[in-house]
């Protein structure tokens, strides 16, 4: 049976060169499509995530000598809605590029849900004034201070990073709006010692 570039007339090694060529192109293209609405890895760039998720020496906080390297699913949110304790990642609000100096994509734990009433009473989480269990919180992670309760809108979310002392989060800037989600982060991939699933 005879191909599309048989039909054109061109010598045997220009098709074999068309050929390669065309099946390049298509997995470049496969490869982008599943980057940019399936699957994207990220770096973890602060000590926020500590111990969860490392970020590497000599910055401030990190506790390894590589950045673990994550992988989030960018189709889930389309499916479903975020939970919350699931690590996502999402782009940077505007308040949160002026009060945390960094812009981008955060990762960041989802901790409130719309509706919920958050709080914080000498750095444990509250949600409709029932203690939130945080087994992922090291003690000497905590950040000890008390904040009264925000009812949170709808469509929003209430992101902390799990090392609550050093995480510039919603309590500093405020719930996202679910349209900068990106997805959810649901595996370490480098380095690895660190290969894991969330």
């Amino acid at each position: 049976m005879r191909g599309p570039l048989d039909r054109l007339g061109l010598s045997r090694r220009t098709r074999i060169a068309l050929d390669w060529i065309l099946t390049i192109v298509g997995a470049v293209g496969i490869v982008f499509a599943v980057k940019f609405y399936v699957v994207n890895p990220y770096r973890i760039p602060s000590s926020s995530m500590e111990p969860t998720l490392h970020c590497a020496r000599p910055g401030m906080g990190c506790e390894a000598r590589f950045s673990d390297r994550v992988l989030a699913d960018r189709l889930i949110y389309h499916f479903r809605d975020p939970k919350r304790g699931e690590i996502v990642v999402f782009n940077t609000p505007q308040a949160a590029r002026q009060r945390c100096g960094a812009g981008g994509v955060f990762v960041k734990r989802i901790i409130g849900l719309p509706g919920d009433a958050w709080s914080e009473r000498n750095g444990y989480v509250y949600i409709d004034g029932k203690r939130l269990d945080e087994p992922y919180i090291r003690s000497d992670r905590r950040d000890h201070e008390t904040k009264k309760p925000i009812k949170i809108r709808p469509g929003r979310y209430f992101m902390m990073g799990d090392n609550r002392a050093a995480s510039c989060d919603s309590r500093v800037w405020g719930t996202v709006p679910r349209k900068l989600l990106i997805g959810e982060v649901f595996f370490t991939y480098w380095p690895p010692n660190r290969i894991s699933i969330h």
